[in-house]
Parts: structure tokens; sequence; C-alpha cells
């Protein structure tokens, strides 16, 4: 075969550190306006980004060059230094690791709801709660003792 054809999607967890709600409603849609810019300057599409005060969740299409975890190292490393640059009295900063979960696409469509629907969702269950459920459901072992560092 003369070319690569790929279409992969992933949706992304994270939280702020400790939890911390430091999203704020002021901090929120250009955060996630600065994080689909940083995603696209990667050769990827933001194809949806939302989350509560406490975390994000996206989805993204990324090219076959890129690695996920080379994906998140810039993404939130570079997010939070706009952070820091925007907002200088903020104390915001994101938890060490992440979730990055694959989607099919034929899923792409409810997960882009899912995420749209976070603030309602978040009423309901919290984030520990919904992680946990999302390693599970993706066969993903874990210690409890050290999710949350």
């Amino acid at each position: 075969m003369a070319h690569t054809f790929t279409n992969l999607h992933s949706h992304l967890i994270f939280s702020t550190k400790d939890r911390l709600p430091s999203i704020t409603p002021e901090l929120k849609p250009r955060l996630h306006a600065y994080m689909g810019g940083i995603i696209r300057s990667l050769h990827g599409i933001p194809l949806a980004i939302d989350g509560p005060a406490d975390h994000v969740h996206l989805l993204i299409k990324t090219p076959a060059t890129a690695s996920i975890a080379d994906v998140l190292r810039v993404l939130k490393t570079n997010s939070s230094k706009w952070v820091h640059e925007t907002f200088p009295h903020s104390e915001f900063a994101w938890q060490t690791g992440y979730g990055a979960f694959s989607v099919s696409y034929s899923a792409v469509d409810s997960v882009r709801k899912y995420i749209a629907s976070q603030e309602e969702h978040h009423k309901q269950v919290s984030f520990q709660e919904e992680f946990i459920a999302f390693l599970k459901r993706h066969g993903i072992e874990y210690d409890e003792r050290y999710i949350w560092e």
C-alpha cells in the first residue's frame, strides 16, 4: 500500500491538581479554545472539549505521526503556561497523569454528546467515580493508592 490511512480518535481526561475547582467560568471558554488551538498546532482536530471546574474531557483526532503522550505533554504544559501568563494570580495547575481512551469512529458522536453534557453529568457522579468507571470499562488495571496523586 503506497499511502498511510488513519482515523485515530481519543477521549482524553485529566483533572486540575488536587481536583481543585480552578477552571472558573471566566477561564473555561478561553482555556478550552486555547487547548483546541494547541491540538490544531499538533496537526490534530479537536472534536469536543468540555468539563466542570475540576477536570476536562477532550475528544481529539490525531495524525498517525502523533503519540498521545507527546500530545498530552504539549497540551498540558502549554495550556498551564498560558493560564499563568493570562491570569497571573491564578494558582492553576493540572494533575500529573491523565486517562487516554481510544474511540471507534462509530462512537464519536456519542462521546461528543457525553462530553457536551459534563456539567449535568457531574451533578450525579464525582470525577473520581467517573474516572474509575472509565478505567474499568476499558480494562485498565490500577492501584487506587496511587491514582489520585
